[in-house]
């Protein structure tokens, strides 16, 4: 019974759902982002803008923006298939580099000036400015023409386009020759010509004609021509003939000496000379006066040739490479003129578009004196190193040497010793670097003076100072540092220690240990930049602001510890100096404290007429130095030179002269040979001859007494005398080296 109730009660329940209205299934709603608005009822649709069409125009600019930007693949890519399809880009980018060359082509302005024409072709027609280099301004009105093409206009290709004479086979010519002023010449303070325009001759042999059996005669005549000693001349020879060397140089020459020496060069087999007629530079053969000041001119190089015409340049010009002649290629040159033509297609001029006479270039002279540069030159004796001879009271560079030297005239490509280019450039000594203004390194005890004068004035230490110099310094728990007696002792067993010294004594016997002590106490009283501040007031650790020099500007550290502080107590450190620099501060010791620029630049103007540059002194600063305290370090100085107890480092160098001078010796050691450095300053107050401020480096030399202080001794003697007084201890006679012993 209760089954059969439950069965009635399902099938009720199915009746009943299967009578029920029937629910509508909803359809997904697509998202809506959440920051797109909600359309109002009342929004409508806005229409999408029209685009512009494209305006021919617009073409013509990007086309005439792309020329004066040198783009001329921008100004291909800009043409109509059919022109890209006659003129290749190769072609088409060498014709308007053509243009720009002959032209001499500075920039180009356009100005729109109309537009004609419908939907497929159009005309713009314009104003072209060409701004040369050589001409005044040439301006004509043009046009070009455009097609469209797949909705793009494009430049229909003409030579028209550049100016509206060039239809045809026309073409634009410049007359360069005519128009360029002859270069301007370079002359020392007394007007001597030290570079001008010449006919000259290069001298060589060619060892394959070399007759060994007249060695003698060679010898002979190659000493009395080039002005070398015999025995430097048989020693390149014999090295020649060993090596099998096959050509020698040996120099050029004025015509007027050259031509002389003919008959002498017929009658020996083996000579080699040329004429030619370039930029000659004058002094000793295979050495000009000042090569690393005066500079050389030479060939335009391939990659730099099209940058040059369009400056107004000659294919065949030489021009400034280095010094004087780089720095000044402005003032040498004047200002070159030229003649713009078209010409047609027989060469003839049609038309002249614009022409410029030139204005004469300027001359350079010099604060050098060419006499005395030889002097210095020779003096160096051809050892690795530099010296500098300044002024003492105005800053001007009498003489700047680096050695070794070159030979300026060899670049000259007309020069059949020409080859010796490559030589100079390639040699390991580095001939061509001028190690007076860019040659960086330690100052070693010339620095002496700086802590002296950085001592003084901490007030810490006084001129009546004392300090027992023994062999070595122990003072700082650890540390042990030597002075240089120590070093002697060691070599020859009679060097003894100097002993108990003032301040001032300590500079005049340039004791080690009292300079360590100066460090040591500057350091440990918070003072440890004294001497570092004292280094760059002295103008060390930036450059000295000479014109017409390539500098560099050196090093002066600031110790971070005590070693540091010892170690630039002596010069050493990290502390890199140009002799440049140094013969500046020493002049400025010598003269009451006064820190001039120096300048080797005394006037420049043209042939007739007021120059625009006239030599002034210009003060670069004052020695942070009282005048109490820098009495006390020329004293000093003047003690290095006169003083025999004790005795003064340089005092057996200079014994003898009359000329007061005052001094500092300096070795610098390197890690292999130490250099050689001496400094002095002059106060024979003569009225014809002003005082004098060198420094003298001899690189890996030795000892600053035994190989700088003679050379600078010597450069005295011929700045104050004319001539040398005393032999080098390395010399046979003067210019002469011994000849080592066996």
């Amino acid at each position: 019974m209760q089954t059969k109730t439950a069965l009635l009660l399902i099938l009720a329940f199915l009746l009943a759902a299967c009578n029920a209205a029937p629910v509508p299934t909803a359809s997904p709603t697509p998202a809506i982002p959440l920051d797109t608005p909600t359309p109002q009822a009342s929004q409508t649709p806005t229409p999408s803008a029209t685009p512009e069409p494209p305006k021919p125009e617009d073409a013509a600019v990007a086309f005439l923006s792309a020329w004066n930007a040198d783009d001329y693949a921008g100004m291909y890519a800009l043409l109509t298939s059919a022109s890209q399809a006659a003129i290749t880009l190769e072609d088409f980018t060498r014709h308007f580099r053509d243009i720009a060359i002959e032209a001499a082509l500075k920039s180009v302005d356009t100005e729109i000036l109309a537009v004609e024409g419908g939907a497929a072709q159009a005309t713009v027609r314009y104003r072209v400015t060409l701004h040369s280099n050589l001409v005044p301004d040439v301006v004509d009105e043009t046009a070009m023409t455009l097609q469209m093409e797949s909705g793009v206009w494009r430049v229909l290709w003409e030579d028209t386009i550049v100016l509206s004479y060039l239809s045809g086979a026309n073409y634009l010519s410049m007359n360069r020759d005519d128009y360029t002023p002859p270069r301007g010449m370079i002359l020392d303070r007394k007007g001597t010509l030290m570079a001008g325009e010449e006919e000259a001759y290069s001298v060589g042999l060619n060892m394959f004609a070399y007759d060994p059996f007249l060695s003698e005669d060679y010898i002979n005549t190659l000493t009395r021509l080039t002005g070398i000693p015999a025995v430097t001349i048989q020693a390149r020879l014999e090295a020649a003939t060993g090596n099998a060397i096959p050509y020698l140089a040996f120099g050029e020459y004025t015509n007027k000496k050259g031509s002389s020496w003919e008959g002498v060069f017929n009658s020996l087999p083996a000579f080699s000379w040329n004429i030619y007629r370039s930029r000659f530079y004058y002094g000793a053969p295979s050495s000009g006066a000042a090569p690393h000041v005066i500079g050389y001119v030479g060939a335009i190089d391939a990659d730099s040739l099209e940058a040059y015409r369009r400056l107004g340049y000659r294919n065949d010009e030489l021009i400034g490479q280095s010094g004087l002649e780089q720095w000044a290629e402005s003032q040498l040159l004047g200002k070159r003129g030229g003649a713009l033509y078209v010409r047609d297609a027989n060469f003839a001029i049609s038309r002249t578009l614009a022409e410029a006479t030139p204005i004469p270039s300027q001359n350079i002279t010099t604060t050098l004196d060419m006499n005395f540069q030889m002097r210095v030159q020779q003096a160096m004796s051809g050892l690795p190193g530099a010296a500098v001879v300044l002024e003492r009271d105005t800053g001007r560079v009498l003489a700047m040497v680096s050695s070794p030297t070159f030979d300026p005239n060899a670049f000259s490509p007309a020069s059949l010793n020409s080859f010796t280019e490559l030589s100079s450039l390639n040699d390991p000594l580095r001939p061509l670097y001028n190690r007076a203004a860019q040659g960086q390194y330690p100052l070693g005890s010339v620095f002496k003076i700086i802590d002296l004068a950085a001592a003084l004035e901490s007030g810490l230490l006084t001129p009546e100072s004392t300090y027992d110099c023994g062999y070595a310094f122990t003072d700082v728990t650890g540390v042990t540092k030597y002075d240089w007696t120590w070093e002697h002792f060691l070599e020859d067993d009679e060097t003894l220690p100097s002993g108990l010294l003032t301040l001032p004594q300590g500079l005049i016997r340039s004791c080690n240990p009292w300079f360590y002590h100066i460090g040591q106490v500057l350091y440990e009283a918070g003072k440890p930049n004294d001497i570092s501040n004292m280094a760059r007031a002295f103008g060390l650790g930036s450059n000295t602001g000479i014109q017409g020099v390539s500098e560099l500007p050196g090093n002066v550290p600031d110790p971070s510890n005590i070693e540091d502080a010892l170690e630039l107590a002596i010069g050493q450190s990290m502390l890199q100096v140009t002799p440049l620099q140094v013969a500046a501060f020493v002049a400025a010791v010598g003269n009451g404290g006064t820190l001039y620029t120096p300048q080797v630049i005394e006037q420049i103007g043209p042939e007739s007429g007021p120059p625009s540059f006239v030599f002034a002194p210009q003060v670069r600063g004052t020695l942070p130095v009282s005048p109490e305290n820098l009495a006390v370090i020329q004293e000093a100085m003047r003690g290095v030179i006169t003083s025999n107890k004790p005795r003064g480092t340089a005092y057996l160098v200079f014994n003898g002269m009359n000329t007061p001078i005052y001094g500092k010796t300096g070795t610098a050691q390197t890690g292999v040979a130490p250099h050689a450095w001496f400094v002095a300053y002059t106060d024979a107050q003569n009225a014809n001859l002003p005082d004098i401020a060198i420094a003298v480096i001899v690189e890996n030399g030795g000892e600053g007494s035994e190989w700088a202080a003679p050379i600078a001794r010597r450069i005295i003697e011929l700045y104050f005398r004319g001539s040398p007084g005393k032999l080098y201890p390395w010399e046979s006679g003067y210019g002469i080296p011994k000849t080592p012993e066996p």
